[in-house]
């Protein structure tokens, strides 16, 4: 829809909602769970989760970290620490470790951290939601849309890939074709059998 004008804008955590209801934000992404009354919600997929240390930690030896390793680590608040990217700035300094979901770790990027993906923690189910109440055909269309995207639903269930005709393959022996199958070799009827040059010959094939 070109002709609609889209205005997108980051909140976090209980703020989205929020906005949701008090009808600055027309609907939202959020992390779940959340308080359902009133909205209506999608879920969509399930975010992988991350720890992220100082640079120079040993996780970063590591292609995927088991919580159950770092019990003795020092894990910080992030909500206490006032959001992901002032506690991401804390771990930069080395005072401990935090665990996000990896879309936001990847986001902030700050210097002097590292994340690596964190197996046994439970992942953030992401979803859309939407004032129950709606009835503006654009939202519709847009939660159509995402709807579609779902792994239980499908704008176009039956829709079958296109079969591409596959062109032969080329004759080793660099003739550009490959050879005809014997059986038709067989069988096919050879023009020039029982012919003399310049002549026709009469007789049964």
């Amino acid at each position: 829809m070109p002709d609609v004008p889209l205005r997108s804008f980051m909140h976090d955590g209980g703020p989205q909602v929020e906005a949701v209801r008090a009808g600055s934000a027309d609907m939202a992404f959020v992390r779940l769970p959340i308080e359902r009354e009133g909205l209506s919600v999608i879920p969509l997929y399930e975010e992988q989760a991350v720890v992220v240390a100082p640079k120079g930690h040993e996780i970063s030896v590591f292609e995927e970290v088991a919580l159950a390793d770092l019990e003795q680590e020092s894990f910080m608040d992030v909500t206490a620490l006032g959001g992901p990217e002032a506690a991401l700035q804390v771990v930069a300094a080395g005072a401990g470790m935090v665990i996000l979901p990896m879309s936001v770790a990847r986001h902030f990027n700050v210097k002097d951290t590292v994340a690596r993906p964190l197996s046994g923690a439970p992942g953030t189910e992401i979803a859309l939601v939407w004032p129950t109440d709606s009835t503006d055909e654009v939202l519709e269309e847009f939660i159509g849309i995402v709807r579609g995207r779902t792994a239980q639903s499908s704008r176009q269930p039956s829709a079958q890939p296109a079969k591409v005709k596959k062109e032969p393959k080329p004759d080793r022996r660099g003739t550009g074709t490959k050879k005809a199958p014997k059986v038709a070799q067989r069988y096919a009827p050879n023009p020039d059998k029982g012919r003399g040059k310049g002549s026709r010959k009469k007789g049964k094939r």
